[in-house]
């Protein structure tokens, strides 16, 4: 009995001391003006699966009555693929009329192509592209094949079983150009006959060849002139350049890898000598009488859009001419010339250099050269923002600025030589948010800009190919899209509707919070989006995650238009995380001066910025965890998410990076060189440097202009926890970015964690794998618990 009683007196003690604990900490919080702050203890099964519920392979189908793609006729008829409840429908639109009708259901077509389909046949993820309607035939690509649909019966044809990707059409349809044995070639596409146009190609001396180093495609980079008798294209030299190298894993002796691609500071780059071929019976070659150019666009890293089409040349209507522009090795300078399409001859009409990189848009090329007014528009950052300008072209002379203000002209689209009036896309004056872009139309004298789609949201344009019409689609991210089709006067004639987001909302999505805070320079305002867990609880301290991917070509936020997943952000927050992402100084859409913030300072990254806004954000909202903040990123990500934990060790606690470029002497020439400035090795004594070291033992001496970008020279810097990630297949981003982080980590003694995919290339292929270790190394190292063992992800996870 006294044992019994012992405990007991034990238990009544314990129960006692806990019952007045819980009365102190109740009482001082009614005593306190703060609430209390409790961090969730656990991550459980199922936030997980919360988590995967809200990303895009469950959530895109959950919108229902949204345009998913569109098809313009030569007919100015649309027909658009719109999501429906349990699938989508085809329609087939007449802006002309009015009249709407729906061709089919995806459910029925998918039947039919099921039986066609090479691979297990999944209806969510299959897609038809390349519509072309006639009466009550339907003609499109599938996979790899073109297929006939008679819209009477009902019934499916297979019409070519493999469509050439590697041949590019001509405008009449008549002829397709490809590659063979290093040689341009055009195959007649009603005969099959085939004609070669070019006898003199070799390897590494071939024409239209796609190579950018970071990319390689089978097709060939040429612009057909619109009568479909002539092609502008080029002989791609690089014989004397640098070769990249990728060994495969397997069984037995490994396959490499071999191609050519440059690296900043090469004595020798891609070189391409224009010229321009003749279709007639015996084909004629002409060269033009110039020195070979840089392989080099005014807007890209490489001469070739995604579809093969060559950057920066545009032809004459009758192709007598044709009009380009050249952009130095540095791209500093930009050089208008003309070339007479017969003789060869070139002459030099506009030149614009600038202190640190030229571009003519950030979207896409914004010159025209108006050949029957003898004019030509030109795009220029010169006044600090993108706008157009008028050319005299025999002079080469200013006529008069086009568009002027605090904001962009991003894509010019249409141009109306007779009526003298240009439509382009471009940033909103005085918006809520600065990216959002608008249709405008102005005359050529500059004095009457019209607005054509005055809704104060993110509007996305497709114009009809005889350009009477267009449609647009507008939204933020948080409200869903509507849309329309307009005419050039912006007049509304068919509406296709408003998209349905409450099966979403049900579903449990919470829409990403706009917010702007201040920049490093503490006057330029910066736009970003945070996500809160659906389940956000304000009493409640979240740990922190931020996303980047900081340019120079592009954002972290990406379109502001609608999406019912912005990549895997919000569900990461259901895991109990504040998700935040801004788009920094450095980055484009905004004046020349923010893109230009730190150009010849890669390893800035934008983290200033990045660091400046979580702290401000932090500061205004209490349940933000300042001292628990992780960051990642992919490719350009990667590079700059290593470079926030090395650069910013007391801040950032936990870093995730993906196939980063963290070093950019290792990736291809024109990235860097364009972003970094050409490569300039430093005497061995520069007294920057030494001056540098002086004051700071612990400081190298830098080699070159490159270093301050590098991040293996920083390793000494690790405090917190870092997973890297590459794949040994990875052609865009060589593997070797990441292991020079890897081999200076382990020289350093430093503790890291690291995946490597053997079979990967660089977006990873199997997305699921990767998604989660990330998700677990923030829950572990942020979250400081441990992640649920059973969780697996669905199949339809990709």
């Amino acid at each position: 009995m006294s044992v019994v009683l012992g405990k007991f007196n034990g238990f009544l003690k314990v129960k006692l001391w806990r019952i007045s604990l819980i009365f102190l900490m109740l009482f001082s919080i009614a005593c306190s003006d703060e609430p209390l702050k409790l961090k969730p203890s656990s991550v459980t099964l199922v936030d997980y699966q919360r988590a995967q519920s809200l990303l895009a392979s469950n959530t895109n189908k959950l919108v229902h009555n949204a345009l998913l793609a569109q098809y313009w006729q030569l007919d100015d008829t649309l027909i658009y693929q719109q999501s429906t409840v349990g699938g989508s429908q085809f329609v087939l639109s007449n802006p002309l009329t009015g009249a709407e009708r729906t061709l089919f259901q995806w459910s029925e077509l998918a039947v039919l192509l099921a039986d066609f389909a090479e691979d297990e046949f999944d209806p969510d993820t299959a897609s038809i592209d390349e519509l072309v309607l006639a009466g009550l035939s339907l003609d499109f690509n599938f996979e790899a094949g073109r297929y006939h649909l008679n819209l009477d019966d009902f019934t499916l044809e297979q019409l070519i079983e493999t469509v050439a990707t590697d041949e590019f059409l001509s405008p009449d349809g008549t002829q397709a150009a490809f590659i063979d044995n290093y040689n341009l070639w055009v195959r007649d596409t009603a005969t099959d006959e085939l004609s070669q146009l070019t006898f003199d190609g070799e390897a590494d001396y071939g024409y239209a060849t796609n190579n950018a180093g970071w990319l390689r495609e089978d097709g060939p980079v040429l612009l057909w002139s619109p009568s479909s008798d002539k092609i502008a294209t080029f002989k791609h030299d690089s014989r004397n350049v640098g070769e990249m190298y990728l060994v495969s894993t397997q069984v037995g002796h490994p396959e490499l890898d071999a191609w050519k691609y440059p690296l900043p500071g090469d004595e020798f780059i891609f070189q391409i000598e224009r010229v321009i071929i003749h279709l007639e019976q015996q084909p004629r070659l002409v060269v033009l009488q110039m020195p070979a150019d840089a392989h080099r666009s005014s807007t890209s890293d490489h001469v070739a859009d995604n579809d093969g089409t060559f950057l920066d040349v545009q032809w004459r209507d009758d192709g007598s001419e044709l009009a380009f522009v050249s952009t130095s090795r540095d791209h500093k300078m930009a050089h208008l010339q003309i070339a007479d399409s017969d003789s060869g001859q070139v002459r030099s009409v506009f030149e614009e250099s600038v202190e640190t990189y030229f571009e003519s848009g950030s979207q896409s090329s914004n010159w025209r050269v108006l050949f029957e007014s003898n004019e030509f528009i030109w795009f220029s950052e010169r006044d600090n923002w993108g706008h157009l300008y008028l050319y005299d072209l025999s002079s080469g002379t200013l006529k008069h600025q086009i568009t002027s203000g605090f904001w962009n002209v991003t894509v010019l689209y249409e141009v109306d030589e007779e009526g003298r009036q240009l439509y382009f896309r471009g940033s909103v004056d005085g918006a809520v948010d600065p990216y959002y872009q608008t249709l405008y139309v102005s005359d050529f004298d500059s004095k009457a800009l019209v607005n054509l789609t005055p809704e104060p949201l993110n509007h996305v344009i497709n114009w009809s190919q005889s350009g009477l019409y267009f449609s647009d689609v507008y939204s933020t991210p948080s409200i869903p899209p509507q849309a329309a089709l307009r005419n050039q006067a912006g007049e509304r004639v068919l509406d296709l509707g408003e998209a349905d987001i409450s099966a979403l909302i049900a579903q449990g999505w919470v829409a990403p919070i706009a917010f702007s805070v201040k920049a490093r320079d503490q006057l330029s305002d910066l736009y970003g989006l945070m996500y809160k867990p659906s389940n956000f609880d304000d009493t409640l301290k979240y740990p922190v995650l931020n996303y980047l991917y900081p340019g120079p070509q592009s954002g972290s936020v990406g379109s502001r238009s609608f999406r019912s997943a912005r990549a895997d952000k919000q569900a990461l927050a259901e895991l109990g995380f504040i998700v935040v992402e801004v788009d920094a100084m450095g980055t484009p859409g905004r004046s020349k001066s923010f893109h230009d913030a730190y150009y010849g300072d890669m390893g800035d990254n934008g983290l200033p910025d990045q660091v400046a806004m979580i702290r401000q954000l932090g500061a205004r909202y209490a349940w933000m965890d300042l001292d628990n903040i992780g960051i990642w990123g992919h490719s350009g990500g990667g590079f700059a998410s290593t470079a926030g934990l090395l650069r910013y060790p007391e801040f950032y606690k936990v870093a995730v990076s993906g196939a980063g470029n963290h070093d950019n002497r290792n990736y291809e020439d024109d990235w860097g060189e364009k972003w970094q400035g050409l490569l300039v090795e430093y005497p061995e004594t520069n007294p920057e440097d030494v001056s540098s070291s002086q004051s700071n033992p612990d400081k190298p001496i830098a080699k070159t202009n490159y270093d301050s970008q590098a991040n293996q020279l920083l390793v000494d810097n690790l405090q917190g926890k870092l997973l890297l990630a590459h794949g040994l297949m990875d052609d865009n981003v060589h593997p070797s970015n990441t292991f020079l982080v890897v081999d200076a980590l382990i020289k350093a003694d430093k503790d890291f964690d690291m995946f490597v995919l053997p079979s990967a290339t660089h977006g990873f292929g199997n997305r699921r794998f990767f998604m989660q270790r990330r998700w677990d190394y923030f829950v572990q190292h942020l979250k400081h618990v441990s992640p649920p063992s059973d969780f697996v992800f669905s199949d339809n996870i990709r």
